[in-house]
């Protein structure tokens, strides 16, 4: 039987590599680079592996983050997280559904000053049904009591959670080519926003 210190244990260690993992984001889940790529790291006793896909707005504030995190070694558990923003209902969970099937709750497990992870155990059915799947809809509730649904395609999961992991020197370049989109996003959302401000005060004129 698995002890309370062994889960968290385990939690805390797959919290901190999501959280280092999702530090880079893409700016837009409908530009590249973007979809799902797997990383992998030792930690301490355990070695980790991280199949994930982030999802961000134009402005580059992250939305959804997915990982599948498995630990092996001194610890070993495979564990799903769902990552969003703060301001979220606490009791609602975060609504997690493939295709048209009846939607699973998931419960919160820890807020950080930026976000929130809700996480369960990563098992075989759910597995499968992600490769089976085209859609994942993960739905989370903001403070307003109003449900923020983000789908992310589910093409390409099965190839990045069995394929091999990114290499330092691929991940290095996919960084860096998150930040140059997140950067050239930001650009373009602050100029429109400035583009309106600026219509707006036209208007008032």
């Amino acid at each position: 039987m698995t002890s309370t210190k062994t889960i968290a244990a385990a939690s805390a260690i797959a919290g901190a590599f999501a959280l280092l993992a999702s530090a880079t984001m893409p700016a837009s889940a409908q530009q590249p680079p973007q979809g799902w790529f797997k990383v992998c790291s030792k930690q301490e006793d355990n070695d980790i592996c991280n199949t994930q896909n982030i999802v961000t707005a134009d402005s580059g504030q992250l939305l959804t983050a997915v990982n599948l995190i498995e630990i092996k070694g001194k610890i070993n558990r495979k564990i799903f997280q769902v990552t969003v923003p703060i301001g979220r209902l606490i009791p609602a969970g975060v609504g997690l559904q493939i295709d048209t099937n009846k939607p699973v709750k998931l419960e919160y497990g820890i807020c950080f000053p930026d976000r929130c992870i809700a996480e369960a155990p990563l098992t075989d059915d759910l597995t499968n049904a992600l490769k089976k799947g085209g859609k994942l809809t993960l739905t989370s509730v903001n403070y307003q009591n109003k449900p923020n649904p983000i789908p992310v395609a589910l093409t390409g999961f099965s190839q990045a959670l069995t394929g091999p992991a990114l290499k330092q020197s691929e991940l290095e370049e996919r960084q860096k080519e998150l930040q140059e989109a997140v950067q050239k996003r930001q650009k373009e959302f602050e100029a429109k926003m400035k583009a309106e401000q600026d219509k707006a005060k036209g208007a008032a004129n």
